[in-house]
């Protein structure tokens, strides 16, 4: 099958599953393509450093060929991305986020070391309002090697950074001007290693790429941000910490972790829109598990294991993203080597049925997000070196490339900010 055949076979199951909703061209509203005043900014973190020469044991990533973080302005009607800036960093700023009035900026600099020490390190920036450019506040130590993912707690006061080759996380105050302090805390991973195949992986998988150690690969707070989860693909862990927004400092919940199946090497995460399910999706096994989630306690149950790729799959694949629509009614994940997205309903009580995948028009694709208005979504295939960009079909959940690429190198994560929004 060529991949175009691919991508309109993927599109006619969409439509046959949901039928009768609307076509998957349908364009935006004049209304909505002018939502906003300022530019919709676009920012992808990359790896930007021969990190093969520095970490020879990691298969995943090839030297790094982007820049530091590249700036885009986002047409609001295509989706097409267009250069508007460049910061350059050699440290390989591979996971970005935002605060939540859109102000400051940080990244994960998934490096090894910071002179003689194992670390990696933060970047804080502030973000000019008028045009989206960066200005460096300052950098601090991540507390582990190989910073891979940094979240914003709720309160706003705190940024989360799990380290993946240290195997840790810590806490970062954010400073009043927005800078970071030092780690307020910092825990380390501790338990029995997986084994190298996993439990559900798919017929005839070889995929092995994080049960040799300890690999925090996610930190996150709920919406209440009373607890904070984490999890360890070597582990097969999600951890679940209760946090003291005052101090900064991580407490063990009861139970303090979830078991995954063995070797099936937990990746990333996403809460429903309710805040009562959480989606989580297995790199090694290609599967997501869904979990019900108890606000008041920071409890996970699980009820649902379903596979990311479509039915008859055999090989090896690993997978990345996981995201769930901003109305709650589907799931996406990545596959990396099938080089997809899956797309999946959401049941009346948050369980999924696959309704079809997409191409994502490049190779690996390591992540992606849709815009602030939800019309399109944005895919970082990092060894294709490029940007795809999709439109949403919102009622029907699948996704249309637009036939926009935009050339990035080794691109890890987007992020978007509406600067016409900001305050």
């Amino acid at each position: 099958m060529t991949p175009s055949d691919h991508s309109r076979r993927s599109f006619l199951r969409t439509s046959v599953a949901l039928a009768g909703t609307i076509p998957l061209t349908a364009n935006l509203s004049a209304a909505e393509a002018r939502e906003g005043e300022g530019p919709l900014m676009a920012y992808v973190g990359t790896f930007s450093s021969p990190l093969r020469d520095v970490l020879p044991t990691q298969v995943d990533l090839p030297p790094g060929n982007g820049r530091g973080i590249h700036l885009f302005q986002m047409d609001r009607t295509t989706g097409a991305l267009k250069p508007a800036g460049l910061h350059e960093m050699g440290t390989s700023p591979s996971c970005l986020a935002l605060s939540a009035n859109g102000t400051r900026l940080y990244s994960a600099n998934e490096t090894d070391r910071v002179g003689d020490e194992k670390q990696g390190t933060v970047t804080a920036f502030a973000v000019d309002r008028a045009d989206g450019h960066l200005t460096p506040l300052n950098t601090v130590q991540s507390g582990g090697a190989g910073p891979t993912y940094v979240s914003v707690h709720p309160s706003g006061r705190f940024v989360l950074v799990a380290n993946y080759f240290g195997g840790s996380v810590a806490v970062l105050p954010i400073l009043p001007d927005g800078r970071l302090g030092e780690a307020s805390d910092l825990k380390t991973d501790a338990g029995t290693i997986g084994p190298a195949r996993a439990k559900n992986a798919p017929t005839g998988s070889f995929a092995f790429s994080g049960h040799d150690r300890t690999h925090a690969h996610m930190i996150q707070a709920d919406a209440a941000g009373r607890f904070v989860l984490h999890v360890d693909l070597g582990l097969d862990r999600i951890f679940v910490w209760k946090f003291d927004d005052q101090k900064g400092v991580l407490t063990p919940n009861e139970p303090h972790a979830i078991a995954l199946p063995p070797g099936d090497g937990p990746r990333h995460f996403h809460f429903h829109p309710n805040g009562r399910w959480l989606y989580s999706i297995q790199e090694e096994a290609s599967t997501i598990v869904l979990f019900d989630y108890d606000a008041n306690l920071g409890t996970l149950a699980p009820r649902q294991t379903i596979s990311t790729l479509p039915p008859g799959f055999a090989g090896s694949n690993f997978c990345s993203e996981i995201l769930v629509s901003a109305d709650g009614r589907f799931v996406y994940a990545g596959n990396r080597l099938h080089d997809s997205i899956g797309i999946f309903a959401v049941g009346p009580r948050g369980d999924l049925t696959y309704i079809g995948e997409e191409w994502t028009r490049g190779n690996y694709p390591r992540s992606f997000s849709f815009d602030p208005t939800g019309q399109f979504l944005h895919c970082c295939n990092q060894r294709g070196d490029n940007i795809a960009a999709f439109r949403v079909d919102r009622k029907a959940g699948g996704l249309q490339f637009t036939g926009h690429y935009t050339a990035v190198g080794n691109p890890s994560c987007i992020v978007f900010l509406d600067l016409g929004k900001v305050r």
